[in-house]
């Protein structure tokens, strides 16, 4: 199976990717994983606009180039099937449709189905019937595609991977937890520490967590925040007004290894989700990395985190704006379960979300749309 994949989020191989976005990841992690199929043949056509600033402008040039490079390059490869890695540039079947003879398929990932602009949402019906497949990263996600437009029957729902590699590179929960008090002042000595990572945008519910919840939590905890993002200033006043302020760190964005030393550091992973029309968390990469460093979760019942979290298994999942319930089940986790849960919730991810798993699972659905594509023609 010759794979043509297109990408404008995708760093060059070898980028360390301090801060990349969940997506980038995604599809640098999805395409070395891909390449160690013997059955694969892997052609990519990409750029990583997020790391060229002026991202809007580099990702219309691209695309434009796309549009009048991607058939020849198709013909050229002798493509069985061409991925594109979001909603974005799986614009371009629009576009390429009658001049390509093969199926083409999208992954997409939340924001880029449900993105509120109204001419993108005029758009969206287009391309989805442009595409011959459509791989969703959660049910919600799939859920929405289906709502703007999507033929049930192109769409399947497959969850991110993750790369079990950077596991081995985990510092001890000891020295993780001194480096952060040496770091950031941040007292652990006699504390358990709740980590959010993420942007601050309205959504992750930073500052619903701090206004609403930290001050019904009964447990000695601190409360750490790693990323920035256009509400930061809000979730900063939060924090000034909060009678608790001075047990909640903002950090602010930073590289992977003081991330690691916080997802190590954490007795537990905190994502207090809030719906916001028009943005939805399409799966939450972040609860997997948690995870990984045998950090449970306790997250929103909402959008994507539904297909990670699994009750008592690797964390729980609480009502939306449910304040006393977040706060009771955080500190009957602290209290009575953190030793379990953090125990099995690493085996969880790797037996649910390896890579090797998903990838597999593309392979196959790449194949079938193949087949499906290759049947309907030959009717014609």
């Amino acid at each position: 199976m010759r794979i043509l994949y297109v990408s404008h989020t995708h760093p060059p191989k070898g980028a360390i990717l301090d801060n990349a976005g969940g997506m980038q990841r995604v599809s640098r992690q999805l395409i070395d994983e891909l390449q160690k199929h013997a059955d694969v043949e892997l052609h990519t056509e990409t750029k990583n606009v997020a790391g060229r600033g002026l991202v809007a402008l580099q990702t219309v040039q691209f695309l434009i180039g796309m549009i009048f490079m991607l058939p020849s390059k198709a013909r050229k490869f002798d493509a069985d099937i061409i991925l594109f890695s979001s909603m974005v540039t799986a614009s371009l079947a629009f576009f390429i449709r009658k001049s390509v003879p093969v199926p083409m398929v999208t992954i997409n990932h939340g924001r880029d189905v449900t993105l509120p602009v109204w001419i993108f949402q005029k758009f969206v019906p287009k391309i989805f019937k442009a595409l011959d497949g459509v791989i969703s990263v959660s049910q919600a996600t799939r859920q929405e595609c289906i709502k703007r437009g999507m033929a049930p029957q192109k769409g399947v729902a497959l969850p991110n991977g993750f790369n079990f590699s950077a596991v081995k590179s985990l510092p001890d929960k000891q020295s993780s937890r001194t480096a952060l008090h040496q770091k950031f002042g941040i007292p652990l000595n006699d504390k358990k520490m709740l980590l959010t990572v993420g942007r601050m945008v309205k959504r992750k519910g930073h500052e619903w967590f701090i206004r609403e919840v930290f001050p019904k939590i009964k447990s000695d905890v601190v409360y750490v925040t790693v990323g920035d993002g256009p509400e930061f200033k809000n979730v900063q006043q939060a924090v000034e007004e909060s009678p608790q302020g001075e047990a909640v760190f903002l950090l602010g964005r930073q590289p992977d290894a003081v991330l690691q030393q916080a997802y190590v550091a954490a007795d537990l992973f905190i994502m207090p989700n809030i719906p916001v029309e028009g943005d939805m968390e399409g799966f939450g990469i972040v609860l997997l990395e948690a995870n990984m460093a045998e950090t449970p979760a306790v997250a929103s019942d909402l959008e994507g985190i539904k297909d990670v979290i699994s009750a008592g298994k690797n964390g729980y999942r609480i009502p939306v704006f449910d304040a006393a319930k977040f706060s009771e089940t955080v500190d009957e986790v602290l209290q009575d379960d953190l030793e379990h849960l953090s125990q099995q919730t690493r085996r969880y991810v790797q037996q649910k979300f390896s890579w090797e798993k998903v990838a597999h699972k593309y392979t196959i659905f790449l194949k079938q749309v193949i087949a499906r594509y290759s049947t309907k023609n030959s009717k014609k």
